[in-house]
Order: structure tokens, then C-alpha cells, then sequence
């Protein structure tokens, strides 16, 4: 007879699948093959400073103390903001690389610091070898450009937090300046004149209101040419953040030549030269000196764009101000001429109190 209270013996449990790190959608391999390439591009930008290789958990870096005897280091970090979502449409990817290094060069080559070395930060959902490789390639060729090592960075798979597609850019760039040539502005005095070098364009900033402007109120696809513009609205906006390292060493190189140097991005003329000027001073603009390019006079006409907002937004086709004693323009101009760099006076400073920038 069966017994009634005899217990069934369970089944075994089904063994449930094994996942990977893949699964979840970071692929290690494929951030190794990523690795692998960019190794090979930052060896180019590689000088005898550097005593690491890329994929340590730091880069090494021997100052040069004969050329920096009272060494002063400079830093910077920054992005390419919203430039990037123009790039992810028109698929170009090699030049917001140089955007990145350009942007950081400028911020401290303004302060008479010469760059020594960049590190570099790229986040992407799903890693797409290609595109990461063309990125580092920009990073790599304007480091080059700029004579500063490429020695490290990050290479980040976050799926779920960006789009497939898409990428996020960052980096940081470490300077040196030999401490009694340091330039901060606080030399500044009435009378000296604002010399202004021409941008390439948007360089990388009001890319949220160029982009809202061009593509949603105007319409425009990245691809459409505008007859104001003399070309198509994406090319436009993906004109390089340009360098101007190389003339600006030639300004310093002579004494007592510049007394301070900002670098206009976001915020415009507005808020980026007030950041040098000492107390009790102001800058006047002179807006009769130039004009700005027709990229920024369409934006405005789309927009109907407040002129003081404009010029709080975009660089308005100033990318550098130099201030100059009254008596060394001249010297400033001969310089800037033998380098064939486009300049204008546009402006002076003023005895008024506030810091501020005036328009006329």
C-alpha cells in the first residue's frame, strides 16, 4: 500500500542562465580593442616629460625645471557641451577632439601658462570603437598641434545613461609658467586699449540657443544650405575652436607687451573680461570696430535676439582680447601683421568703478 504521508521529492532547481557584464551592456573586450587603439595615438603626442604609458592608474609627468626654474602649474577642465548633439547628427567626429583641446589650451594660455600635458574623458552607452578612435585621433592631433602629451584619461560604457549614439567629452589640461611671467590682469590701466582677435565661428559655446534657433525656429536641417550663412547650418556649427596659443606666445615674448588676456566663452565679451579687470575699472567696446560674422547677425534676425543677450551668449567673432599698453600697440599690430593674425582695436579701458563691460 502507497503511503499517504510520503513526501514528493522536489525537482531540482532549473540553473539559471550565467550573465555577463556584456549582458548589461558594458563589453570589456571591446573597451580593451578601444584602449589598445588609443594607446597608439597618445604615444604620439608622447615627448621626454612623460615617464608612463597609457593604462596606468596615473600619468607621470617630469617637470622641466632648467625651462621652469620658479615653476607655477595652471589647470583647466572643460567640454564641448552641446556642440556634440550637431556632431552626433551630421556623423563628424574628428574635429569636436580639437574643440576640446583648443577650449582648455586658450584658458590657460591666457594666464602665460605654456600646456605640458591633457588627460581626456569620453562616456558613451554603448561603446562604438570607430567613433571613439576618430575622437581620440582629434584629442591626439591637437595635442600635437599644441605641444602638449596626451598621458591618460577614461573611456566610460554607461548603458541606460546615454543613448546609443551618443558620448559625453571632457578634459582636463595641466600647464607651467615661470611665476614673475604669470598674467592676471592686475597691471590693467586706464587708458590701455582692448585688441581683439577674430573666432572661428561659435567655438563651443551658446550651442543651446544657436541649435533651438537654427533647427526649431528656423527649421533648418543640419544639411540645409543658408544662403546667409554661404553654407549649410551644421558645417556652420562645427567650424574648430580655434588655438591661439602660437600668437599668443608671440605677444608675451616681448616685454612688458600684454598686461592681460581673456578667452570669450560662454558668457560672452560680457562676462569673461570683466574676470581680469582690477577694482575700480571698466571696458568700453567700441561696436563700430567690427562686424560680427553672418552666422551671429542670423541667429540674432531668427531670434529677434536682445543685442545684450547676444553678446552674454556668443563671442560675437571675438574669440581673444588682449590688453595692451597705449604705447605698445603699435609694437602689438607689427607682430600680429608678420604672423598674418586678423585683429582690430575694439575697445579701451576706463576709469568707472564697476568692472563691467560697457557697449557703444
Amino acid at each position: 500500500m502507497p503511503d499517504d504521508n510520503a513526501q514528493a521529492t522536489p525537482a531540482e532547481p532549473k540553473k539559471a542562465k550565467s550573465i555577463s557584464y556584456a549582458d548589461a551592456g558594458v563589453d570589456i573586450t571591446s573597451g580593451d580593442r578601444a584602449k589598445q587603439r588609443i594607446k597608439m595615438l597618445a604615444r604620439k603626442t608622447f615627448n621626454k616629460q612623460v615617464l608612463s604609458e597609457i593604462g596606468g592608474f596615473g600619468g607621470l609627468f617630469a617637470l622641466d625645471l632648467a625651462k621652469y626654474p620658479e615653476p607655477v602649474l595652471v589647470s583647466s577642465a572643460d567640454g564641448v557641451g552641446t556642440k556634440l548633439k550637431v556632431a552626433f547628427e551630421l556623423g563628424i567626429h574628428h574635429t569636436v577632439g580639437a574643440d576640446l583641446v583648443n577650449h582648455c589650451v586658450n584658458d590657460i594660455a591666457v594666464q602665460g601658462a605654456t600646456p605640458l600635458f591633457f588627460l581626456d574623458y569620453l562616456a558613451t552607452g554603448r561603446l562604438e570603437n570607430d567613433v571613439v578612435e576618430t575622437v581620440v585621433r582629434g584629442i591626439s592631433e591637437a595635442c600635437r598641434a599644441n605641444g602638449c602629451a596626451l598621458i591618460g584619461g577614461e573611456t566610460a560604457q554607461m548603458p541606460g545613461f546615454y543613448a546609443d549614439g551618443e558620448y559625453d567629452l571632457a578634459g582636463t589640461i595641466i600647464g607651467a609658467v615661470n611665476r614673475p611671467n604669470i598674467i592676471t590682469g592686475e597691471g590693467i590701466e586706464a587708458g590701455d586699449v582692448l585688441l581683439g582677435l577674430p573666432s572661428n565661428g561659435l567655438h563651443t559655446n551658446g550651442y543651446s540657443l544657436a541649435r533651438k534657433l537654427l533647427f526649431e525656429v528656423a527649421k533648418y536641417g543640419p544639411e540645409h544650405y543658408v544662403n546667409e550663412l554661404k553654407d549649410k547650418a551644421g558645417a556652420a556649427l562645427m567650424r574648430t575652436h580655434r588655438s591661439y596659443l602660437s600668437v599668443i606666445k608671440k605677444l608675451t615674448a616681448q616685454p612688458e607687451m600684454v598686461r592681460g588676456m581673456a578667452h570669450i566663452t560662454g558668457g560672452g565679451i560680457t562676462e569673461n573680461l570683466p574676470r581680469i579687470l582690477p577694482k575700480g575699472l571698466d571696458a568700453v567696446i567700441d561696436l563700430s570696430a567690427w562686424t560680427p560674422p553672418p552666422l551671429f547677425e542670423h541667429l540674432q534676425h531668427l531670434g529677434n535676439v536682445d543685442r545684450d543677450e547676444m553678446f552674454r551668449t556668443f563671442n560675437m567673432g571675438i574669440g581673444l582680447i588682449a590688453v595692451i599698453p597705449a604705447e605698445q600697440v603699435k609694437k602689438a599690430k607689427a607682430i600680429l601683421n608678420r604672423a598674418n593674425e586678423r585683429h582690430c582695436i575694439i575697445g579701451r579701458i576706463v576709469t568707472r568703478g564697476t568692472r563691467k563691460v560697457v557697449y557703444n
